[in-house]
């Protein structure tokens, strides 16, 4: 409570330190992001009253109607566990598959596992903890998958094929785990339920973190996933998410085994006007989702379903680690952002539509209030910046009030600041990434797909990419100049 009265009272003193003329005088500049911030904080607005709407009335009446359905048939959905393991401590792993073990356990349909593993280590594991639990895991097949460690899209594939072997049924359900998310264990008959609809191809659910590393990386993923349940629940109105989250989504079986589908996954590119053929080597979460997209098929949000993800700081400090991760997600969204936009709104729904639109427009609108305000300081009054700060911390703060409506109630006084780091500075990543989209790499694997510094196209350079956001850059500030009045 103490630091959140002085962070109040901060915000006072810098908005009633700056002099009414250097308002005045500055007054383009702080229309225009006005003008910027209300349709920001308006979409903000729409996002935040979907989300209230569909978590407290649309969401229970379609899970009444859905499991009404699926509890009057005599037969349940068998599931299928597809896990991948690579690099993951052990008692993070044998944590994980303990989650896994008693979810399937719980399979009124019976299940099978299916764990692609590349160290003959994590079978002893994941064999032991199989043997040690202490529930009836009679109903529970355990099946490996040793693969060469050539990535994640080649060890999806393979397990899918081998899940296709055992020739799943319309009604059965293949849930895809992370190594290092627990699932919660009574998975199946939450999600299981709305695959009686054949329009649904796929659910993803609600996530809570538990980190490693410093207090603002654990601060920063909490904010993350509560800003990602606000999201989910506003496009779950739509019954078309975002993306299929890699930690943990559940997809009807026989579309998950569908031939096509499996190549999407390890085998997914864009042909792209400038660098070529890019083939995709992260953000499988994002081929899938895409897949279903195209294919017409609903895609739902299960916020009372929580997924547990384990996230290790992968870089000694909090901001090389916040950009190292930022720079592989905002990477698999822009690469498939272009071609989901290319459905159109009459394939895929307006609203859905337009936040994909959005994706690809807020990097530029985040950034043109603070060029807004670097060029009003610069040309007009370094004391606008006060003001500056005092409307971000004003504006940040309210935002938060509402994110974290949808999950305690309270928040750390460190999520307004590190709301205001990942706006600005996830702009600035996905500008980067925006002209090197070729640029891919893992975070714990050594595999990767950079683009090389030295191309006999010049188009394709390094060199090209900077001159390209360079200018692009120029332009944005050339164009808030313009509108300000300040030149």
């Amino acid at each position: 409570m103490v630091a959140h009265i002085a962070y109040i009272m901060v915000m006072l003193i810098l908005a009633l330190s700056v002099p009414v003329e250097v308002s005045t005088n500055a007054s383009g500049a702080i229309v225009v992001l006005g003008i910027v911030g209300a349709w920001r904080y308006s979409w903000a607005a729409t996002n935040f009253l979907r989300a209230f709407w569909y978590k407290r009335v649309v969401f229970p009446r379609r899970r009444n109607a859905a499991e009404e359905r699926y509890f009057a048939k005599p037969t349940r959905a068998h599931a299928f566990f597809l896990t991948t393991t690579f690099k993951i401590a052990p008692e993070i792993s044998a944590r994980v598959y303990r989650s896994i073990f008693e979810a399937a356990a719980n399979s009124k349909g019976g299940a099978t596992i299916v764990a692609s593993v590349v160290d003959a280590s994590d079978v002893r594991l994941i064999k032991s903890a199989f043997a040690s639990m202490p529930m009836d895991m009679s109903r529970v097949q355990l099946v490996f998958d040793r693969i060469e460690g050539t990535g994640k899209r080649d060890a999806l594939a393979t397990s899918l094929r081998t899940i296709a072997k055992h020739y799943p049924s319309r009604n059965d359900i293949v849930i895809f785990v992370d190594g290092d998310s627990c699932v919660p264990k009574d998975v199946v008959d939450r999600s299981a339920p709305y695959f009686l609809d054949p329009s649904y191809g796929a659910m993803t659910t609600d996530e809570t973190s538990e980190s490693t590393g410093g207090r603002l990386f654990r601060d920063w993923f909490n904010l993350r996933f509560a800003q990602r349940q606000m999201m989910m629940c506003s496009m779950g109105i739509s019954e078309r998410v975002l993306t299929l989250t890699g930690r943990m989504s559940v997809f009807r079986a026989d579309l998950a085994t569908n031939a096509e589908f499996i190549e999407a996954v390890q085998s997914d590119h864009i042909d792209h006007w400038r660098l070529g053929r890019v083939n995709f080597l992260t953000g499988d979460d994002k081929s899938t989702w895409y897949w279903l997209l195209r294919n017409g098929y609903k895609m739902g949000y299960l916020p009372d379903v929580k997924t547990l993800s384990i996230e290790t700081q992968p870089r000694a400090g909090f901001f090389d680690s916040a950009i190292t991760l930022m720079t592989r997600w905002f990477g698999n969204m822009l690469r498939t952002n272009g071609r989901a936009l290319s459905l159109g709104p009459g394939r895929i729904g307006f609203f859905t539509w337009w936040s994909i639109l959005d994706q690809r427009l807020s990097m530029w609108t985040t950034l043109a209030g603070p060029i807004g305000l670097l060029l009003a300081a610069i040309l007009v009054d370094p004391l606008v910046l006060l003001l500056y700060l005092a409307w971000v911390m004003l504006t940040r703060y309210l935002f938060c009030l509402l994110i974290s409506s949808f999950r305690e109630g309270r928040f750390p006084i460190t999520y307004p600041f590190l709301l205001y780091f990942s706006q600005t500075f996830g702009a600035l990543v996905k500008s980067y990434i925006l002209f090197r989209l070729d640029k891919q790499k893992w975070t714990r694997q050594n595999t990767t797909n950079k683009a090389k510094a030295v191309r006999t196209n010049f188009m394709k350079s390094n060199s090209f990419s900077w001159f390209l956001q360079g200018l692009t850059f120029c332009w944005l500030a050339l164009g808030v100049s313009w509108i300000t009045g300040l030149v």
